[in-house]
């Protein structure tokens, strides 16, 4: 029987005054904290643990003893491994990546890394997201064409809690609340979202309240998040106003995800977008783009095109609750799909 142990790492700016006791308040810790339960819930003994850095897997794997052990995102260097193995050899090693190719981009030691990994005996990469399974596939067969490598790379997709609540819409006031939550990085297009969600305020002619996340700056999100303070400082004789939220536990930033109208997440490159779900969740209307794999495709919006958005926008605050029940819809199918490729993979014994 498999016994599996999720290990995340904390964040580099932990600050047990600032931040929660596991030093994470983050998608990633979320992601991982839904496939524990689900796995548990499915009968598969499962646990998660938060680590410091890479000496400290050593010692939970030893207490634990678990069959598989799950990796969150790339942060150990693959060197590590050339240890871990011989201290632990029946253990199977699954590094999960979390992201599609144009956001790993972004990783300097991304490439570097997956092709080091998977010289390593019992050691697979897992991808959230069939596109990158292909390309991770493609790429370490033509790295180690004498070998058998389709085995070391599996497709893990993220689970979200199916725990839906439901909304009553309130069209009377002079404001409408508008949110483009989630880490400031340029794939996640918060510029061009706030323009359209200001097109789609002046249509209706209410004063739009755009709300982010501003406490997190990812990726070169430096510049981004500038343009959007500019751009709200420079409108504010119009009412417009940008509203930042510094990031929060998640039942709190629920609640705050429940007082929104519409939610944004028209990004470039998405593997799940639990920010997405989350609003959906508390019953809140959503515009994505086709990233979104459990997004219902004719309620997308284009990411590079305004209008466009816009149009979707107006759309999700005419039909908010047609908008919540389909996504709904698909966020279960997408999720039921998940926990049934969860424990086929650990229940029999890969």
């Amino acid at each position: 029987m498999s016994k599996v142990l999720f290990v995340l790492k904390r964040r580099e700016d932990y600050n047990a005054v600032v931040h929660t006791n596991i030093g994470l308040s983050t998608g990633l810790y979320n992601s991982a904290s839904f496939m524990d339960n689900m796995l548990n819930a499915c009968g598969i003994e499962s646990k998660m643990v938060v680590v410091a850095d890479n000496n400290d897997i050593d010692r939970e794997v030893t207490s634990y003893k678990p069959t598989h052990v799950i990796i969150e995102a790339l942060w150990v260097v693959p060197s590590k491994f050339s240890i871990l193995q011989k201290l632990h050899p029946n253990v199977k090693w699954i590094i999960r990546i979390h992201s599609e190719m144009p956001f790993m981009a972004g990783e300097g030691m991304a490439m570097d890394w997956i092709g080091d990994y998977a010289g390593f005996d019992n050691v697979i990469l897992a991808c959230n997201a069939p596109r990158m399974l292909k390309e991770v596939t493609v790429y370490l067969q033509t790295k180690y064409p004498m070998r058998i490598m389709d085995y070391k790379v599996i497709y893990l997709p993220n689970y979200y809690p199916q725990d839906y609540q439901s909304k009553e819409f309130v069209k009377d006031n002079d404001t409408v609340d508008v949110c483009c939550f989630g880490a400031i990085r340029p794939l996640k297009n918060h510029l061009l979202q706030a323009f359209a969600a200001i097109k789609f305020a002046n249509k209706i002619n209410k004063k739009l309240r755009f709300h982010v996340n501003a406490g997190r700056i990812e990726m070169q999100g430096g510049p981004v998040i500038n343009n959007l303070k500019g751009l709200f400082q420079q409108l504010s004789d119009s009412g417009h106003q940008m509203v930042n939220h510094q990031w929060s536990p998640r039942e709190d930033f629920l609640k705050i995800c429940a007082q929104m109208d519409i939610g944004l997440q028209v990004s470039f490159s998405e593997t799940f977008n639990i920010v997405g779900a989350d609003l959906i969740s508390q019953g809140v209307p959503i515009v994505g783009s086709n990233e979104i794999p459990w997004a219902f495709d004719p309620l997308c919006a284009n990411p590079t095109n305004s209008d466009d958005i816009a149009k979707k926008l107006y759309w999700a605050y005419c039909f908010p609750k047609v908008n919540v029940k389909i996504n709904q819809f698909l966020l279960t199918r997408y999720t039921n799909n998940t926990e049934e490729i969860w424990t086929k993979y650990f229940t029999q014994g890969e």
